[in-house]
């Protein structure tokens, strides 16, 4: 069955931060007077799950807890880093992924595109004004604002409402297996998986594989 819409996932599919994270960790525990430990590495393993859109204050510092843990360092207060991390980003500092403006230009030349993103519009509209890309899509869904996030159907719905096309007829792009292939396989779309390094499919079974997002041109103009 051809495919009529196209809708992108945001975080490492069409951008990453391009702030210098290690910087940024460092001045959180400078900003709380307490000597670092640690790495970034170290705190973005320790942490369980997508983020809380509704605690992300919360989310973090269970990971600063269980990164303090690890290092012997039970005094710093994780509530307090969490805090003076999230002040120290800068939501608009991204820049795009590799092929990200050419894919976004062939499924614009294709038909209707919009983004879905697990984030809450607080945190992820400034990324998309960011880029310029708000005005380059026909629609844009924050789920973080939804009752229901990414695997969840509810979002999926929205968008292709949204767009005014059938699920059967629509590929999601994104890098997540079990947020991005699930959710869209959940909701009956196509799903393309952007292969982060390394990654294997194991019990997923996207319609489509990419190792780039200059490939989806060719799937687009195959179907």
């Amino acid at each position: 069955m051809p495919i009529d819409a196209v809708v992108f996932d945001l975080d490492n599919t069409l951008c990453r931060h391009d702030a210098d994270i290690d910087a940024v960790y460092r001045q959180a525990f400078d900003s709380v007077a307490v000597e670092p430990f640690g790495e970034p590495d170290d705190l973005w393993t320790a942490l369980d799950g997508s983020p809380d859109p509704d605690d992300r204050v919360g989310y973090l510092g269970a990971g600063f807890a269980r990164v303090a843990a690890q290092y012997g360092r039970s005094e710093a207060d994780p509530v307090d880093l969490a805090t003076a991390l999230l002040d120290g980003f800068d939501d608009s500092a991204v820049a795009f992924l590799p092929g990200a403006e050419a894919a976004l230009d062939a499924a614009r030349r294709h038909g209707p595109v919009a983004i879905l993103t697990n984030g809450p519009r607080e945190r992820q509209r400034p990324k998309i004004r960011s880029l310029a890309i708000e005005n380059a899509v026909d629609a844009i869904v924050y789920a973080g604002d939804l009752p229901r996030r990414k695997p969840h159907v509810e979002p999926f719905d929205l968008v292709l409402e949204d767009l005014g096309v059938r699920a059967g007829r629509t590929v999601y792009v994104g890098d997540s297996l079990k947020n991005d292939v699930a959710g869209a396989h959940n909701a009956g779309l196509k799903a393309a998986w952007l292969r982060p390094d390394g990654e294997e499919t194991g019990r997923y079974r996207p319609e489509y594989e990419l190792d780039s997002l200059a490939e989806l041109h060719a799937i687009l103009t195959a179907e």
